[in-house]
């Protein structure tokens, strides 16, 4: 999304008010929190399902 906008990494972090290590939780699958994740929501003026895709582990290992 963010490169469909033109949106730098940086721009990301200066909008959401949030700190470069979220951006890299993210890249890497890891946990972030909700607050975050609606930080970076606003700041995209979108929704959570546009920037997340939810997948059942357990489903993926069979």
């Amino acid at each position: 999304m963010l490169i469909d906008e033109g949106i730098s990494n940086s721009d990301l972090l200066e909008r959401a008010q949030i700190s470069a290590n979220i951006i890299t939780r993210m890249k890497r699958n890891r946990y972030i929190s909700l607050e975050s994740i609606e930080k970076i929501c606003c700041a995209l003026d979108c929704c959570v399902d546009d920037i997340l895709e939810f997948n059942d582990d357990a489903k993926d290992a069979k």
